[in-house]
């Protein structure tokens, strides 16, 4: 390592102790060019010269962070530009350096790479259900446009759990319970074995430490026992594999708490019952050793019925290949037993890692970065989903995944999520054989198209030139592909069975208000349409039909008019598509402003209710779901909303009159200021504003973060 110990020498003294740069350079001297290690040097003093004088929490130089964030990527031998990108990950947020700084010395790669993790650094995550869809949503993206920022962002996350210990308790927990339900799924989806486990380890750590401490001491005191019984079988299986010729390494598996954890939940079983079983991984040169060495685990111990899975011949989602049994042991202990080749082993611990191949063009069949591009390329196409929840319903489906495996009549194999139905197996097939499907057949047998397939069956979709999609399937669909493409579809139908739906749908809601077309009359319909802007009612039912015009709101419109004779002027502007002559109000919880997503909820006595998508209070009405009604905002509104942003200051005098000001000159009124708390070091202001749009609100929110005062700035929503 005598590279290392020179570029060492060039230091100051306090950078030449630092073990931790030590280690960095030695591993990059495993497997960088020289003319790159220098580049890392390079931002490294780029790095600890913006840092200079700053502390963790745990009192360290800050410095050391963003080494061992570099430390991290090495280990996983990712290219020069993404170990840069770790170490200057913070200078942009922490520091006076810019991105165009960075861009000047490093290039705009790097560039790239450190403003893609500086914006996941500002997202907060409530949890996986919540009302932060949209920042997931960007998470997502970021990683579409590079991997290497999530790869990053994930080193990041890694190093900040693993001294999580100096932060307050609240923050400890709030963090872990993110971590858990994003940042580990992401790293398994990657397939990044390592990262996942300790991840999931520290986050159960620091969100349920009376049980992790109960589990890591009962698991400590049956290590003893344990020992001599996992010694003891290693040293069987390495005899009988020798006997047989097959080079092969035997180590008995460490047990993860957090996996014992899930397993005592998930089966409901006692501690003792998920303690006493034993993990062996055996790992050979080629795959057909894997399956040698099957045979010969089969006959030194009978295997359990059921529980062998080949992820050889059929891989996991992840790209993650081994094969799985599970042997009676002595006295009956169940001795689980993993064997896959070396280079299986590498991919199950680094996944898309694993040999870094980044650039797009690479055609290889590498399996996880093949996968993992298969994926990103899918969330790509998820981006015409209606609504932000909607997409992390979808990728929830992956990041949590709990996937079948169905075959094709050729034998193709196709992973699907567990509940999956014939009909999302045509649409994963191909969106025509989706839009034409008319009937499904599972092992040769004809079945209805909402069956839920299992694993291993082979499906056939049957097929009819004429057939379209059926509205109905949504109600039954899994995947985001099949739910997508039968809208899209609907949203295409010609122009006449736009006017027939519409016309049925109308007359459906109105016969639900006890009236009906025939009962509304020439005289009513005609003056609603002059109301409304059409020339004749073949407009209304095509807008209707499309769903560009709701027919229940349509419905009372009509009705409210022939009662009364005149219609009900709503109490606001009218500024949400097709509720004319509907009262129409903006919830108080939630602050609903134009581009936000948002839905309506039809209440007696204040019409329709506008909520945000994401309001905590929507869990009340979905008890209701038929008061929920699809709402969007017209396109050219002049008027102001009310929203509502947190911000977290400094505590000094002045600083609310210095907000105040920033907020007055980024031309918006306050309506009202309420302190929700105030610490030694800390104050948290509460502000209600007249904005435009979210586009304004950003804008404030922008200028307001800017403030040297400023710690935090967040929109608020019950």
């Amino acid at each position: 390592m005598d590279y290392a110990a020179t570029l060492l020498a060039k230091l100051p003294g306090a950078s030449r102790r630092d073990h931790g740069l030590r280690r960095l350079l030695e591993t990059l001297e495993t497997y960088l060019p020289q003319e790159q290690i220098e580049t890392v040097m390079q931002a490294y003093e780029f790095g600890a010269h913006a840092h200079e004088g700053q502390t963790r929490q745990t009192g360290e130089a800050y410095i050391s962070h963003p080494v061992a964030v570099a430390q991290e990527l090495a280990d996983m031998h990712l290219d020069a530009q993404a170990v840069v990108a770790a170490l200057l990950h913070d200078v942009v947020e922490d520091t006076y350096a810019s991105i165009a700084d960075i861009e000047e010395r490093f290039g705009s790669e790097v560039a790239l790479l450190v403003d893609g993790v500086s914006k996941l650094d500002q997202i907060q995550f409530r949890d996986r259900a919540e009302a932060q869809a949209e920042s997931f949503r960007k998470m997502m993206l970021a990683m579409i446009e590079d991997i290497r920022v999530i790869l990053v962002k994930l080193a990041d996350r890694m190093h900040n759990m693993q001294t999580l210990g100096a932060m307050p308790a609240e923050k400890r927990s709030r963090i872990a319970r993110e971590t858990l339900d994003i940042y580990a799924p992401i790293a398994n989806r990657l397939g990044i074995n390592r990262l996942k486990v300790e991840l999931e380890n520290l986050g159960f750590k620091n969100l349920h430490p009376y049980r992790y401490r109960v589990l890591e001491k009962t698991l400590r005191r049956s290590q003893g026992s344990q020992r001599q019984m996992v010694k003891k079988i290693t040293d069987e299986f390495v005899s009988s594999l020798a006997s047989e010729g097959i080079n092969a390494e035997v180590t008995g598996r460490e047990k993860h708490l957090y996996s014992i954890y899930k397993k005592m939940l998930e089966k409901k079983l006692l501690l003792n019952d998920v303690v006493d079983v034993y993990g062996f991984r055996i790992i050979v040169d080629d795959i057909n050793d894997c399956y040698k060495v099957l045979g010969i685990v089969h006959g030194l111990h009978k295997p359990m019925p059921g529980r062998f899975k080949d992820y050889i011949a059929i891989p996991r989602i992840n790209g993650y290949q081994s094969l799985h049994t599970t042997l009676f042991g002595p006295k009956g202990q169940p001795l689980e037993v993993q064997i896959r080749t070396r280079h299986m082993d590498q991919v199950a611990e680094s996944g898309v890692a694993s040999h870094w191949q980044y650039k797009a063009g690479d055609k290889t069949d590498a399996t996880p970065q093949r996968r993992a591009r298969e994926w990103l390329s899918n969330l790509a196409e998820l981006q015409g989903t209606e609504t932000s929840e909607e997409f992390l319903e979808s990728v929830k489906v992956d990041l949590f995944p709990d996937k079948i495996y169905v075959f094709t009549p050729k034998g193709d194999i196709m992973p699907l999520p567990k509940g999956a139905t014939t009909v999302d197996f045509a649409y994963a097939v191909h969106t025509d054989i989706g839009n034409r499907c008319v009937a499904a057949k599972i092992d040769r047998n004809l079945v209805p198209l909402r069956t839920a397939l299992q694993n291993g069956q082979t499906v056939e979709v049957v097929t009819s030139r004429g057939a379209r999609p059926n509205p109905n399937w949504l109600s039954f669909v899994r995947t985001a592909k099949a739910r997508n493409s039968i809208r899209a579809h609907m949203k295409s139908m010609r122009s006449s069975e736009s006017v027939d739906l519409g016309r049925r749908l109308l007359d459906r809601a109105l016969k639900d208000l006890d009236s009906s077309l025939r009962k509304i009359g020439k005289v009513r319909m005609n003056a609603a349409l002059d109301e409304l802007g059409f020339n004749n009612n073949i407009e209304l039912f095509e807008q209707i039909g499309l769903g560009e015009r709701l027919a229940p709101l349509t419905a009372r419109f009509l009705l409210g008019g022939n009662e009364e004779g005149h219609s009900e002027p709503a109490t606001t502007s009218l500024v949400i598509a097709g509720t004319e002559g509907m009262v129409v109000t903006y919830a108080r919880c939630c602050h609903p402003i134009p581009g936000d997503e948002v839905m309506g909820y039809m209440s007696s006595g204040r019409g329709i209710v506008v909520h945000r998508n994401n309001c905590g209070n929507l869990i009340n009405f979905r008890k209701q779901p038929e008061k929920w009604i699809s709402v969007g905002w017209e396109q050219e509104i002049s008027r102001d909303f009310s929203s509502q942003i947190q911000v977290d200051t400094i505590n000094k005098p002045g600083v609310l009159a210095e907000v105040a000001a920033t907020i007055a000159d980024s031309n918006s009124n306050i309506e009202q200021v309420s302190v929700l708390g105030r610490h030694e070091d800390c104050s948290m202001l509460s502000f209600l504003l007249q904005v435009r749009d979210r586009t304004h609100l950003a804008q404030i929110m922008r200028n307001v973060r800017k403030m040297q005062s400023v710690i935090r700035v967040a929109r608020d929503c019950a």
